[in-house]
């Protein structure tokens, strides 16, 4: 029998005491540090924490972008299909790539956020160009089931050209769309991808 996988999290008391917030939340300065902070950190069974709301599950929520010589700006959107972890978002359209933090990730490193959302970069997608990042906000929607245990860090990479695609067989219908394609398909985003999209690219 496989051992369970064992998640990084952090306690709801430190997010409450940083500043709890609902929905998206541009200025992740008094947050970071904190999150990020080893000493505030736990690695916890999967199992335990999905149904539990006092602990966060600390999510590396990656959006890849390219802006064409036309001034349009393409997202990367995909379809989730039932081999993606989080079952309760399944058929659902995303522009995040990324995923838990797993007790593997802290092994031999002194970053254990940083090497997994490498790793879940690597697992997901395959991108051939260079790229900017930027930490662009943080979500937390505590209107769902799924929303109240994981906390969101989204991490924003301006690919240089469009040379993205996706790995996993599971990541349905991937590939670049212009930024109004989501808006006019905004109902089929999944919760996180909707706030990002209404924060992060808001409408002129």
């Amino acid at each position: 029998m496989s051992q369970e996988e064992e998640v990084l999290v952090v306690p709801e008391s430190l997010f409450n005491s940083l500043g709890r917030f609902s929905g998206f939340q541009n200025d992740v300065t008094p947050y970071l540090s904190e999150l990020l902070n080893p000493a505030n950190m736990q690695f916890r069974k999967r199992g335990q924490v999905e149904d539990d709301p006092t602990f966060k599950q600390l999510i590396p929520y990656c959006i890849l972008l390219h802006t064409d010589a036309a001034g349009t700006t393409h997202i990367f959107r995909y379809t989730r299909g039932k081999g993606q972890g989080e079952q309760r978002l399944h058929a659902k359209q995303s522009i995040g790539i990324g995923g838990h933090i797993s007790r593997e990730d802290a092994a031999g490193s002194n970053e254990p956020y940083r090497t997994g959302m490498r790793r879940e970069l690597d697992e997901e997608v395959i991108i051939d160009s260079h790229y900017d990042e930027n930490l662009a906000g943080m979500i937390f929607d505590d209107t769902t089931e799924v929303g109240r245990v994981h906390l969101g860090l989204v991490h924003c990479l301006r690919l240089h050209t469009p040379n993205a695609r996706g790995r996993e067989a599971d990541l349905l219908d991937s590939g670049f769309v212009p930024l109004e394609t989501l808006r006019e398909n905004f109902d089929r985003l999944e919760t996180w991808s909707q706030l990002c999209v209404k924060h992060l690219f808001p409408a002129v």
